[in-house]
């Protein structure tokens, strides 16, 4: 994560790994979940935060989830019922729940095909928000797959190349992949020039937007670097035509077409959305694993050892710093913003739900 969207330093209050976790099981519990889906949500958000993508942590995502349980806008308790199925795929209706409750059985039981078939698929429909795709993928990954998700939410957001009306929202995508002697493989973005999520980051800790991020309500890129506005629509990575914006619109249309128009959702501009797809490929369906682990190993070695350009300390490659951000969090504690916590606080104390985070 670029380093204007992390809290400021002043602003951080550390909070050890297992409090917010408990903290944040207690407060889905009381939104109605059950034991398991509770800890499987908390889950979700706290691996988002230990990886420092807190645009999918607590931070942005646990009010918004509250909120929408207590509008009864999500399920706390579905009956997720599978209504197509081959040996290698399954089509699944989630019957409200939210993403992170039902998206991580849904990659489970894609994984169980491929350990069957060298390939599973899944897709889930009438789900509320993913919570990052790569939590997902990585699942795959643990279980030595390629792991791959993606969600097609809405159409709200952001606007194709040349329009000047939104037709889709940030329709991320994430592939994972094992290794053996380093971090794991893991490429997780929203195909908007920057994740919704982050521009609320942005606001939060008054953070600018560079040129290109987003446009204006009559369509036209913003090619200042502002402040958040008040108005505006996301634009597909590229930002402008000249920059390729072409590539990021289309990807949203393939995935808008893998999670809506294939699971029989419909365009996510007409019908809102909420589709989602999750692929597991087994590697051992195609090579034998202590193969690949050498030939990943050294293909990830040969990422980190890259030649850096001038006035960049190091070459990275996706999901390395998100391991080491990983590793120093468990150690030191999540550092959220003390609005972050303040609000958990008042919640919890509002609420009657006890919690301990400091």
């Amino acid at each position: 994560m670029l380093e204007r969207f992390k809290v400021p330093e002043k602003d951080r209050v550390y909070v050890p790994v297992e409090k917010a976790r408990a903290a944040t099981e207690a407060v889905f519990r009381h939104a109605g979940l059950d034991e398991s889906g509770a800890r499987q949500c908390a889950d979700v958000l706290i691996t988002n935060d230990l990886r420092g993508v807190e645009s999918h942590g607590i931070s942005n995502q646990l009010r918004n989830y509250l909120r929408l349980y207590g509008e009864g806008k999500l399920n706390p308790r579905p009956n997720v019922r599978v209504e197509r199925e081959t040996d290698t795929t399954t089509l699944v209706n989630s019957d409200g729940a939210l993403g992170i409750h039902v998206a991580p059985n849904a990659m489970r039981m894609a994984i169980a095909k491929a350990k069957k078939h060298g390939t599973g698929t899944v897709a889930v429909t009438g789900a509320g928000h993913l919570g990052g795709a790569g939590y997902h993928a990585s699942l795959a990954a643990k279980e030595n797959m390629i792991g791959q998700a993606m969600a097609g939410p809405g159409g709200s957001q952001t606007l194709p190349t040349f329009g000047a009306e939104p037709r889709f929202g940030t329709h991320p995508i994430a592939w994972a992949a094992p290794a053996r002697s380093q971090p794991p493989f893991l490429f997780d973005i929203a195909t908007t020039q920057v994740a919704g999520n982050k521009i609320q980051l942005a606001r939060r800790v008054g953070a600018d937007l560079e040129p290109a991020w987003i446009a204006d309500k009559d369509g036209q890129p913003i090619l200042d670097r502002v402040p958040v506005p008040d108005e505006y629509y996301q634009l597909p990575f590229g930002g402008t035509r000249e920059n390729s914006s072409h590539k990021g619109y289309g990807m949203m249309a393939m995935i808008d077409i893998m999670c809506n128009a294939m699971t029989g959702v419909g365009a996510g501009f007409l019908t809102g959305g909420g589709g989602q797809v999750f692929v597991a490929t087994d590697i051992q369906a195609f090579i034998d694993l202590d193969d690949y682990f050498d030939w990943m190993d050294r293909f990830l070695e040969g990422l980190r050892n890259t030649k850096p350009a001038a006035g960049h300390e190091r070459v990275l490659y996706p999901g390395l710093s998100e391991w080491e951000e990983t590793q120093a969090r468990t150690r030191d504690g999540i550092p959220y913003h003390r609005e972050v916590v303040e609000w958990f606080e008042s919640y919890a104390a509002e609420v009657g739900v006890e919690i301990d985070l400091r």
